[in-house]
């Protein structure tokens, strides 16, 4: 019986420059229950017989009443058969627009009545049409009563924007009114906008007892505000299939509901010219974003030479001793999920994820160390697939420069490897792979307390590379307390005057231990009584 039903009843906005007057709408309502397929099935039967049965299938017709299609126009007023036979009585109008009504009603009785039978509507001027603002949808099964938040916003639009005075300043009697009504309410906190509405409705009732207000069911709503916008809910189904009305009552019959648009179609020329604009204002707005945010973006990271695509990145800083930051500060990221690009032979997967942290070194006491160690970034490489499961792809750690600036550095890396097929196989068709539980391990683990660090057994394999693009900023200050210069020796930073100086002050160590290394081998492949006299003449000179 049922066939596919379109369930979105949601309404759709239309904007146009035409008058909303020449809006025309094509209606269809349809029984498909077991009692119009029984109606269909009688009617075939009587035409199939060869002679007579023409009152019966006039009967058969006259009693079916299982469809109607009809066009209606923008604030076109159609009678339900309740509105008949209320305003035939002159007694029951109590308005002008309902004495229009009856002069309407009487002058359909005198001529062959109206062309609608079913399908009627309430018009923007009806008493009826503001009950049904607040209505839900009736393409339902059931009538659920709007809300007290719904039916007070219900005529909702927009704020009120001129209720400031006339010099802009706050009037300063009556500020709050504790016991607001509401009248006071509505005029004070919400307008009602401009809004022309009309429904569309349809008498579903059995045969025989159509005319009832419980009978009545919403259709179509068309909405407009006279600036081109035009709502229709639901929207035109002349392309997809039919709405679904369940009726209520013992019966619960389903009728299918078809809505099309019977304006004149835009000409090819006015589309065309239409279309034009708009790609014109969409290059005008791009130009306009591109004027504000630029296109040249640094690539902060890039990871290149791993196996799996939809990399991401976490990292996380380590601060040594001494070391210390801000306290709102997060020292971890995760970068967003990136897929790798052709560049060349390689395939590189360029994150562009910008972050920045400030760090604090302070020193109280004297240390063993003239040049404290500096922060580390421990990061680790993971690839996701399309079922959300990741894979480690490497680990790596990248040690902050001394020397300030602009650096750019490559990191390589590499990730636990467990021997065997069924690992590989895991790992192609599950995700996952073997992680290190402490990721400092890739250099030296904080808990590592001896002098060698034995890492034999531990099977590893050289995956990718990550390039960091870092631009770093060193301030220092210098002891200018005279009195704690005579106290303490100073150490290598206090007589260079700060930070900025480390980078030559690693360049001399690192020469003079190589100058001592090569001084050592060269005293021990001198003979003994040279080497006495050579240290003789080093103990006189230094003297």
């Amino acid at each position: 019986m049922a066939d596919i039903w379109n369930t979105d009843t949601g309404e759709a906005v239309y904007r146009s420059r035409d008058a909303i007057k020449n809006l025309r709408i094509r209606v269809r309502v349809e029984r498909v229950t077991s009692t119009a397929a029984l109606s269909k099935h009688l009617q075939q039967q009587v035409l199939s017989q060869p002679g007579g049965g023409a009152i019966e299938l006039e009967t058969l017709t006259s009693r079916g009443d299982n469809e109607e299609e009809l066009e209606v126009g923008w604030q076109e007023k159609l009678f339900s058969q309740y509105e008949m036979e209320l305003f035939q009585n002159e007694s029951a109008c109590q308005t002008p627009l309902d004495r229009q009504y009856h002069t309407e009603v009487k002058a359909l009785n005198k001529a062959k009545g109206r062309r609608n039978k079913r399908i009627f509507t309430y018009t923007d001027h009806d008493r009826y049409t503001s009950c049904l603002q607040t209505s839900s949808d009736l393409l339902s099964t059931t009538k659920s009563s709007p809300t007290f938040l719904a039916e007070r916003m219900a005529s909702v639009r927009h704020r009120r924007q001129d209720r400031r005075t006339m010099d802009g300043s706050v009037p300063k009697s009556k500020i709050v009114n504790w016991e607001p009504t509401a009248e006071f309410v509505k005029s004070s906190h919400v307008v009602n906008n401009a809004m022309q509405t009309m429904h569309i409705m349809g008498d579903l009732a059995p045969a025989g007892r159509m005319g009832q207000k419980e009978n009545e069911y919403l259709l179509v709503t068309i909405k407009t505000d006279g600036s081109g916008t035009v709502i229709v809910k639901p929207d035109f189904n002349d392309d997809k299939e039919p709405y679904r009305i369940v009726t209520a009552g013992d019966k619960r019959e389903v009728w299918r509901l078809t809505v099309k648009n019977m304006c004149t179609p835009m000409q090819p020329e006015e589309k065309e010219r239409e279309q034009n604009v708009y790609k014109d204002l969409y290059v005008r707005h791009k130009e306009y974003l591109n004027s504000l945010v630029g296109q040249d973006f640094e690539m902060v990271i890039s990871a290149k030479g791993f196996e799996y695509d939809n990399l991401y990145i976490h990292f996380f800083m380590e601060l040594p001793n001494n070391w210390s930051s801000l306290p709102f500060q997060t020292l971890s990221g995760v970068t967003q999920t990136c897929r790798a690009k052709t560049l060349g032979k390689e395939n590189v997967a360029f994150f562009s994820y910008p972050f920045s942290f400030e760090a604090f070194y302070m020193s109280e006491k004297e240390s063993e160390e003239s040049i404290p160690q500096w922060p580390v970034i421990y990061f680790k490489v993971l690839s996701l697939d399309s079922w959300q499961r990741f894979r480690t792809e490497g680990y790596g750690y990248l040690l902050f420069p001394a020397v300030p600036g602009k650096q750019t550095i490559t990191c390589h890396t590499w990730r636990p490897l467990q021997t065997g097929t069924v690992s590989a196989l895991r790992r192609f068709f599950i995700g996952g792979s073997p992680e290190l539980e402490d990721h400092s391990y890739v250099r030296i683990p904080g808990t590592f307390k001896g002098e060698r660090l034995s890492r034999f057994g531990f099977c590893t394999e050289t995956t990718g590379s990550v390039t960091f693009n870092l631009h770093c900023i060193q301030q220092a200050r210098a002891f200018v307390d005279a009195t704690m210069l005579k106290k303490r020796r100073q150490n290598v930073f206090d007589q260079l005057g700060g930070f900025s100086q480390q980078g030559a002050v690693c360049t001399i160590l690192e020469a003079f231990q190589r100058a001592r290394k090569k001084m050592q081998d060269a005293r021990e492949s001198l003979p003994r009584d040279l080497v006495h006299t050579t240290s003789q003449l080093q103990v006189e000179s230094s003297a």
